[in-house]
């Protein structure tokens, strides 16, 4: 069963829900582009590996680190309870520390099968990237290694929420075209421009050009067939229930559209 929207569905920008899409359209993008780059290109998937603190829960502080963890004690004393004192039979705790957790983040890398060189970055942006803290920090600073080498970057944000990790387009008067999601092309060739595509919540995501290495031609990505693949896959018309509030925060033009096209969905069915 399809997705009830038209486009990217905000109920899957939930945090919960959010690594299993973030890994099923890798995998498929990865898939849908590698007949069209064999034999002088092929489609690889990595993993950045970061470290979550506790004091948050949905866009936690991160660490990246180049290694895996080693196992972590369960019951690692940081510090021993203090001796009885004054405070008579209270009982004092021991401190633990709480062991960290590991988030791996895919991206997909274009690369020359000869070389061995990387040719384009596809990079989902993920919540770790868009909220204040050492994630976001790593992920700029990762993206400025890219912008200064001879490789393509393209981002995909398909969350509505959190600061951007790419230039948003604006007119002429300097206002921006009414957009939740982005897309953007960086180019190797053209350094000094973003290639931008904005998208509504009640659009289509687009069918979109990834470039090579000239003189090879660009190849074209159909972005909402791969979605549609990923929420067919994920079943997610069983797990989401669209009577409950979205777990993304929506602007009111945006919630109002959405209840009109859920109700109209209900009353047709």
């Amino acid at each position: 069963m399809p997705s009830p929207f038209p486009g990217m569905d905000p109920w899957l920008e939930d945090p919960a829900r959010w690594p299993g899409v973030h890994q099923r359209l890798i995998t498929y993008l990865a898939d849908d582009m590698q007949p069209h780059l064999r034999p002088r290109y092929a489609a690889t998937i990595g993993e950045r590996i970061y470290v979550a603190t506790h004091h948050r829960n949905i866009y936690p502080d991160v660490m990246v680190v180049q290694r895996p963890l080693k196992e972590a004690a369960v019951e690692y004393v940081v510090d021993a309870p203090p001796a009885a004192g004054d405070e008579g039979d209270i009982a004092q705790p021991w401190i633990v520390a709480l062991p960290p957790e590991e988030m791996r983040v895919p991206y997909i890398e274009i690369v020359q099968t000869e070389s061995g060189e990387v040719v384009t970055v596809i990079e989902l942006i993920s919540p770790i990237n868009k909220a204040e803290g050492l994630g976001r920090d790593q992920y700029l600073k990762k993206q400025a290694e890219i912008l200064r080498s001879q490789a393509n970057l393209v981002e995909i944000d398909l969350l509505g929420a959190g600061l951007r990790t790419m230039p948003t387009p604006r007119d002429a008067t300097g206002k921006p075209p009414p957009h939740r999601y982005l897309i953007g092309v960086y180019r190797a060739t053209d350094r000094e421009h973003v290639e931008v595509y904005p998208v509504r919540l009640d659009q289509r995501l687009p069918r979109f050009r990834i470039p090579l290495r000239a003189p090879d031609p660009d190849i074209v990505v159909d972005l909402q067939a791969l979605f549609d693949r990923c929420y067919d896959n994920g079943a997610y018309a069983d797990l989401v229930d669209y009577t409950q509030p979205a777990p993304a925060a929506l602007s009111d033009e945006e919630q109002a559209w959405v209840s009109a096209h859920l109700a109209a969905r209900a009353t047709n069915a």
